[in-house]
């Protein structure tokens, strides 16, 4: 794979290492949920992409901070802080237990005493970290190809990002969700969610436009989606309409969202191009239909 490369990611060949994974963030992603103060929509929980793979980005503790990040260069989970003390564990086959056991003995031997609750969230059938034994994989090779990526569909998700003036995310990674996320806001309150949990009700309590990556599952490949909440009558309709880029693009009536493949963008003459006309049409076709201030939202000569 070439350094200009977007890397091939296919579920079943990392279904297992990507299962893992997702339980180690969710491991390190909790730390920083209980290091942090809570951030509107939930945004003081995500991590974020770095030169190396993932990281928290600095934590206050006590008159200290501490940074933890995953490197899926040279394979290691690091500690460091800003006393100059480090700790580097390894990215290798183990279970979550002993994941979760190394990552809490770490952090007392930097004197970091940070407890967490121990559940994973937003999968099926969940596991508490010290008592997952299921989950074991670890294919470098995977790791590495998931990251570079992200690396390369990171800045298009900045760019995109810098054309909106209103009020939008970071360009962040949901370790419950596993996702890459950046959302756009109209700066309207949007209509509470009949039976929506905290999580959901915090996350949606305006109206969003949302943009991302997901690594997929048994049912779908990995894919870019794109979905306005609350979502406005006709969107839909505007694939069949010709208003959605690139042509790949199909809109899920289950999800209520548009989807890309990421074979799409990857295979096709210019990935970075095909992403931006995905985020700006999908994103376009919603703030109209859903009667946005764009004229006031969007930088003018984009």
């Amino acid at each position: 794979m070439s350094n200009d490369s977007w890397p091939e990611l296919k579920f079943a060949e990392w279904q297992d290492t990507l299962a893992t994974l997702h339980m180690w963030t969710q491991v390190v992603g909790k730390i920083r949920l209980k290091q942090t103060p809570l951030v509107n929509h939930w945004w003081n929980v995500p991590l974020y992409v770095s030169a190396r793979g993932l990281t928290t980005t600095a934590m206050p503790y006590g008159d200290r901070y501490f940074e933890m990040g995953f490197d899926f260069i040279d394979h290691k989970l690091w500690i460091e802080c800003s006393d100059g003390a480090l700790k580097l564990l390894d990215l290798r086959p183990q279970s979550v237990a002993d994941f979760y056991a190394e990552v809490m003995a770490a952090l007392r031997e930097l004197k970091i005493e940070v407890k967490i609750w121990t559940m994973p969230v937003e999968i099926p059938d969940p596991i508490r970290f010290e008592d997952d034994t299921r989950h074991a994989s670890y294919d470098a090779e995977y790791a590495n190809r998931f990251w570079h990526a992200l690396l390369k569909m990171d800045p298009v998700f900045q760019e995109f990002r810098a054309r909106f003036i209103g009020k939008v995310s970071p360009v962040h990674f949901f370790w419950g969700s596993f996702d890459v996320a950046v959302t756009r806001f109209s700066g309207r309150p949007a209509p509470p969610r009949e039976g929506a949990d905290v999580i959901t009700r915090e996350a949606y309590s305006h109206e969003v436009i949302s943009h991302g990556f997901w690594p997929g599952n048994k049912d779908m490949e990995a894919a870019f989606y794109s979905y306005t909440a609350p979502e406005p009558p006709g969107l839909p309709d505007t694939v069949a309409q010709g208003k959605i880029l690139p042509p790949q693009t199909f809109y899920s009536p289950e999800m209520k969202e548009f989807f890309l493949p990421y074979d799409a963008v990857r295979n096709s003459d210019s990935p970075e191009t095909a992403l931006m006309d995905f985020c700006q049409t999908t994103y376009e076709a919603g703030a109209d239909l859903a009667k946005w201030d764009r004229e006031a939202l969007e930088r003018a000569n984009h």
